[in-house]
């Protein structure tokens, strides 16, 4: 697999996996069928995995962490956050309220950490 420089540290390979459809973006999902689909890209030499808090309310990033055990040495996972809720649903044609306080970040960080089940995102 080709890889790419991202920054002036991270290595990634060329194809990444974006994660957003294995948490009901798009339809039903399955965690099982999205796990193999992870278990597969990794064999195949995919190390970049995108993921974010957003993406099924949390789901995405456990799923993600679930996965990805015992593989974190050869992985890079990048998170994304600052989409805020109401209710606990991202409310569509609403606007969507976004924060990037101090506080906030750090909150969504450490959430993302436990979710991911990681002591650091790449």
């Amino acid at each position: 697999m080709e890889t790419r420089k991202l920054g002036t540290e991270l290595i990634v390979s060329a194809l990444g996996l974006g994660c957003m459809g294995m948490s009901g973006t798009y339809g039903k999902f399955d965690d099982r069928e999205s796990i193999s689909t992870i278990d597969q890209a990794v064999d195949w030499g995919v190390t970049f995995f995108d993921t974010a808090d957003a993406y099924g309310s949390g789901h995405n990033e456990e799923l993600l962490g679930k996965a990805l055990k015992g593989k974190r040495d050869r992985v890079i996972i990048a998170t994304k956050f600052g989409l805020g809720k109401v209710g606990g649903i991202l409310q569509p044609g609403q606007g969507i309220p976004v924060s990037g306080s101090p506080a906030y970040v750090k909150s969504a960080c450490e959430a993302s950490l436990r979710r991911l089940n990681v002591d650091v995102i790449d």
